[in-house]
């Protein structure tokens, strides 16, 4: 006789990998040049992605920021950064949401997957912001 555990929890601990993994590809690429290899910033130029409570308290603008690029000063870790960060127009969505969830569970992040669908309503409610 064979038990078989079935584990939603599991699926997903497999799913947030399987995107991270993709998403380093991603961040090495296109993101790591200014924010560092083990995401620490550049000085007081390029903030780090080591704030767990900046990234938190901003997750529903995150895609947009990678998306859109961000201009104007933001406070990071108690920090004012005022350097431009340029937009990834040429990311899909599902590439955002990769990338997104490496950040989000690297650097001493632990903020789960960023699934699809989380991503493309992001992405609306910032396309409808700047209509």
């Amino acid at each position: 006789m064979y038990l078989v555990f079935h584990s939603c929890q599991h699926e997903q601990a497999i799913r947030t990998a399987q995107y991270a993994v993709n998403g380093q590809k991603l961040y090495v690429a296109n993101c790591q040049n200014c924010h560092g290899t083990k995401g620490e910033g550049l000085g007081g130029l390029y903030p780090p992605l080591t704030d767990s409570l900046f990234l938190n308290t901003h997750r529903e603008q995150l895609a947009c920021m990678v998306k859109n690029g961000l201009s104007g000063p933001i406070e990071v870790n108690g920090q004012v950064f005022d350097t431009e960060m340029p937009a990834n127009p040429a990311l899909a969505p599902i590439e955002i949401a990769y990338l997104l969830t490496y950040i989000g569970n690297s650097f001493g992040n632990t903020m789960g997957i960023f699934s699809l669908e989380e991503i493309q309503a992001a992405l609306a409610a910032c396309e409808a912001d700047n209509r």
